[in-house]
């Protein structure tokens, strides 16, 4: 067993950690959680779609091509990106290859994608959250609907002591911005460590934002800065975070800093005495390029979440890497264009566990995106 790349975290505790999902990866359930909010609207703010009108189906769109693929008929066209495309496909390809049935959440997307998915409800309001820098991003009933929801998903999940792994993605254009604004929140140092989807992030214009909605929505409490300045992604996977954790079962977030501002919410919520046992059931899991970018620093500030709730995070980082000779579109992620989304970096991750090497899965990706450029790549805008 070849060890994985890691960040952050002590040395035995990662060994345990990818010795249960070495074991026990083929069993992993993978949850998929769509979300919106009208940040994502802000010009300059996300490369999730070239126009804001297109990031309105990008949860969509990547949702569809999670589940049907590239060669299938899918109803909503991927939106045109700066440069590169969707992380959906590298999800895709690890998803049919290991035989994975991921459960899609839509929690209030403009589109709903055409795949069956599960659409909960709230009595205090659904749809996208607002733009954060007014304070008010969501009702504080419908955070905690969502948390709470998010705990008893958990608890059914975890199947008891000892259940199966639990992998957690999202789909959430704008999803860096309230990740750092929900990180403020917490107060967690987090300004110029959040990555992004545009090239170089846009470190000056999120925290312009950032500091206009917590100076607006003064929240008090960890739910409280979910609902001034968060989105619905974020309350829901905590909530099924610290019902795992509680059951000892382990979780993948896949993703970069949108998980790991939901490693932090889970763990300001989480009683101290359960602290200890989420930081050692939990690893963030991301990709090379957002663990390598020069503008931002995930490692860095998982170190301060774990600073400021003492313990010691886990997270990982994929060995995939798209060299010569690719498809133009993945040789993209090379010069920073995309880097991750919809759970690639955790579905590559889980490709090594599975024993597969990412070299492999390079050559899968090459193969899935040429079939996607045959039945229509979207073409590059900016």
């Amino acid at each position: 067993m070849n060890p994985l790349r890691r960040l952050v975290g002590e040395a035995g505790a990662a060994a345990a950690w990818q010795e249960r999902w070495s074991r026990d990866w083929a069993e992993t359930r993978v949850l998929l959680l769509l979300a919106a909010t009208l940040t994502a609207e802000v010009p300059g703010i996300s490369a999730a779609g070239a126009t804001p009108e297109s990031r309105r189906r990008t949860a969509a769109a990547d949702a569809e091509l999670l589940l049907l693929g590239p060669e299938a008929e899918r109803p909503h066209a991927l939106p045109p990106l700066p440069a590169g495309v969707s992380p959906a496909l590298i999800s895709h390809v690890v998803v049919r290859e290991l035989a994975l049935a991921p459960l899609v959440v839509d929690l209030g997307c403009p589109v709903a994608p055409a795949v069956p998915h599960l659409r909960p409800g709230s009595p205090a309001g659904d749809g996208p959250a607002a733009c954060l820098s007014g304070g008010a991003a969501m009702m504080p009933g419908r955070v905690a609907h969502l948390f709470a929801l998010g705990r008893r998903w958990g608890e059914r999940l975890a199947m008891g002591a000892g259940g199966p792994p639990l992998l957690l993605a999202e789909c959430v254009p704008g999803g860096t911005t309230t990740a750092l604004a929900l990180l403020c929140g917490l107060e967690v140092a987090a300004d110029g460590l959040v990555s992004g989807s545009l090239q170089a992030p846009a470190h000056a214009h999120k925290a312009e934002l950032v500091a206009r909605g917590l100076a607006a929505g003064r929240p008090a409490d960890p739910l409280a800065a979910v609902a001034a300045v968060g989105d619905p992604m974020q309350p829901l996977a905590a909530g099924l975070l610290l019902a795992a954790a509680a059951a000892g079962v382990p979780v993948l977030l896949a993703g970069g800093s949108q998980m790991a501002a939901v490693l932090a919410l889970a763990l300001a919520l989480a009683p101290a005495t359960l602290r200890p046992a989420l930081a050692a059931a939990t690893a963030v899991g991301t990709t090379a390029w957002v663990a390598d970018e020069a503008g931002s620093d995930l490692s860095l500030l998982l170190r301060r979440i774990g600073e400021r709730w003492g313990v010691e995070p886990l997270a990982f980082a994929a060995d995939l890497r798209f060299s010569d000779p690719i498809h133009p579109a993945l040789a993209d992620y090379e010069r920073g264009f995309v880097k991750e989304g919809v759970g690639a970096g955790g579905m590559a991750l889980l490709w090594q566990l599975s024993g597969r090497s990412a070299a492999a899965l390079a050559l899968a990706c090459d193969q899935a995106c040429r079939a996607l450029e045959r039945s229509g790549l979207p073409s590059p805008h900016g």
